[in-house]
This record gives C-alpha cells, sequence and structure tokens, in this order.
C-alpha cells in the first residue's frame, strides 16, 4: 500500500507521517481491520469515505473526515470498537489515526489538511 505524508497546514503540525492510502475497493474494504493498533505517525487515509463503522475493530481511533480539498468537516475523537459515524455527504474521505492525535496536534473542524508521498515532499498533494 503506498503511504503518504499528513500534516495540518493551519497548525504547522504533521499528524502522520507513514499514513496508508486506501484509495481501491479492496484496500478500503479491509481498512484497518486485524490490526491490533497503530503505531505513532501511523494512519489511513481511506477515499471516497463518507461515513466509518469500527465493527471487528480492536482499538478506538481519532477521526477526521476531510472535503476534496482537505478540509476538515467532521471530526471524531476515540471512536470505540462497534461504534459508527454518522454519514457526512460534503466528506470525500477520512483519515483515521491513533486515539489522541487530534488532540494533541489540535487539528479542529475547517483546519486544512495537506498530504505528499511520504518521503518524496511536493508529490500527490491533496
Amino acid at each position: 500500500m503506498r503511504t503518504v505524508a499528513v500534516r495540518n497546514v493551519d497548525r504547522g503540525v504533521s499528524v502522520g507521517d507513514q499514513v496508508g492510502l486506501a484509495d481501491r475497493w479492496w484496500s478500503r474494504f479491509r481498512g484497518l481491520l486485524g490490526r491490533s493498533g497503530l503505531e505513532t505517525g501511523e494512519g489511513l487515509l481511506l477515499t471516497p469515505c463518507s461515513g466509518v463503522h469500527m465493527f471487528g475493530m480492536r482499538f478506538p481511533l481519532d477521526l477526521a473526515f476531510l472535503d476534496q480539498t482537505g478540509l476538515v468537516v467532521a471530526l471524531y475523537h476515540r471512536i470505540a470498537p462497534g461504534e459508527r459515524t454518522p454519514y457526512h455527504r460534503e466528506a470525500w474521505g477520512v483519515l483515521e489515526l491513533p486515539a489522541g492525535v487530534l488532540a494533541s496536534t489540535g487539528t479542529a473542524m475547517g483546519d486544512r489538511l495537506q498530504w505528499d508521498a511520504a518521503g518524496d515532499p511536493g508529490q500527490g498533494e491533496g
């Protein structure tokens, strides 16, 4: 799976430097199922995605729903296994991160996130 580095450009902080890009049917279907957790700096960017369920998950996540320009349109902190989010019509994708990352980076509604190919700044800007 390709990885990207995600940065909150409004706060000037990294939110993940090894974020998997799930932009194909199988990678979106599988998501993070079967994993026991995420390490610091890891995450998953699912596109397209307008809602998330946590059925079958083993650990909580932070979720940032984004429009096509990277604008944060909805946030969920520490969503637990078995829960689900509402459908977000304006969302183009969702960034799944270890629980606590959104709070520790100060990421808020209306912030803009940008992603580049990991290790190759300037490529794959979102």
